[in-house]
């Protein structure tokens, strides 16, 4: 299972958030076919945010076939390989390194104190 994280300040919707959050979740191996994803509801409240964002998220997954909503028993992994492109990589990394040293510097941290930092993270 995967702990979603939803970020407002990246300007992305929450719901493309969680869409990306699966999707990479099931290429690096985190979700697992047959593994069952939250209810809409549960989710929804987790995340403090509305049903229909994690609706729209589920339903948008489904209708790409990652996803299989069984009624009255959940919702799953559906038998699916994703292949993370090392586009999609390298943009994700670009996205979250901008994030993270805008943050830093806005600290007063130079870029040869994060380097370090990073360097020594286990």
């Amino acid at each position: 299972m995967i702990d979603f994280k939803l970020d407002p300040k990246t300007g992305i919707p929450f719901y493309r958030q969680i869409i990306d959050q699966i999707k990479f979740g099931i290429a690096s191996g985190n979700l697992k076919t047959g593994e069952q994803l939250p209810t809409v509801r549960s989710l929804a409240v987790e995340l403090k945010v509305n049903l229909n964002t994690i609706a729209k998220a589920y339903k948008e997954l489904e209708i790409q076939n990652i996803l299989e909503t069984q009624q009255g028993t959940g919702t799953f992994i559906n038998e699916i390989k994703i292949q993370i492109t090392e586009k999609e990589k390298k943009d994700k990394l670009n996205e979250i390194c901008n994030e993270f040293s805008s943050i830093a510097f806005s600290y007063g941290f130079t870029i040869e104190e994060i380097i370090d930092q990073l360097k020594n993270q286990k």
